[in-house]
């Protein structure tokens, strides 16, 4: 199975957090050429320095771009912009989300639409800034990021639950308008992933909430950020060109459909 996306222009969004940089890296081993893009730049820059002393010789360098996804506007001149310079961004993860946790009643309206500019709305405009030049060439690939918890076993996440709802309404819209021009739209929905983001929501009750998840998935380990990114690259690659619209879901048996 051929999973080379070789020369290829890959923009990933959250490029910074534990799914971003494996996906990221992953993508560059496969010889993609990678523009890492968050709203932490130290911490984004410090990856991409990481990134490139493990990439083997030969292998196209990753690059760090700081971008707040929140500003809508901006964001989507920026990658028009990085497409333009690239002669067209090929593959567009939208990987970037604000995970807050708390009860309904303790989010503000400002933080709960934030919540859905980056989690969601970013998405829309980064796929609107990059498929003029994928229309051009007839060929593209959007992956969009959506989650377990879209399942409804989770209480206290209900904007971002609500923001990869809307991607997933996403996906399969997107998928059906651009098919003609051979452009694919996928998602990915992780699990419970072992990353920083669970880490900081779960810290206090960390050993509880892993027995937890064990005993929901099938399989009676847990999952990386790899098994995340290896789906995006299967997705990526033309080992999976006749698959558009779908959500492939990476929870360990979990939920199955």
């Amino acid at each position: 199975m051929n999973l080379s996306i070789t020369d290829r222009v890959a923009l990933v969004t959250g490029a910074a957090g534990g799914l971003g940089v494996a996906e990221s890296e992953t993508l560059a081993r496969a010889g993609g050429r990678v523009l890492m893009l968050d709203v932490e730049a130290e911490r984004g820059r410090d990856a991409a320095v990481a990134i490139n002393a493990r990439l083997p010789a030969g292998a196209p360098p990753v690059r760090f771009v700081a971008a707040d996804l929140a500003d809508l506007a901006a964001s989507a001149a920026l990658a028009g912009r990085l497409s333009e310079e690239a002669g067209g961004i090929d593959i567009l993860v939208n990987n970037a989300a604000v995970i807050p946790h708390k009860p309904i009643e303790d989010y503000g309206l400002d933080e709960y639409e934030r919540i859905q500019r980056v989690n969601a709305h970013a998405a829309f405009a980064l796929a609107q800034a990059v498929l003029p030049a994928m229309k051009r060439r007839r060929r593209g690939v959007i992956i969009n990021l959506c989650s377990i918890t879209l399942s409804g076993g989770w209480t206290d996440f209900v904007p971002y639950v609500t923001s990869k709802g809307a991607l997933l309404g996403m996906t399969r819209a997107m998928a059906r308008e651009l098919g003609p021009f051979d452009i694919r739209v996928n998602a990915v929905s992780p699990g419970a992933m072992p990353t920083e983001a669970e880490t900081r929501v779960f810290g206090d009750r960390w050993e509880e909430y892993n027995r937890f998840i064990l005993e929901h998935q099938s399989l009676k380990r847990r999952g990386t950020a790899a098994d995340i990114a290896n789906a995006v690259l299967w997705l990526a690659s033309d080992a999976a060109n006749f698959i558009t619209g779908q959500t492939i879901d990476v929870n360990g048996g979990w939920l199955m459909n």
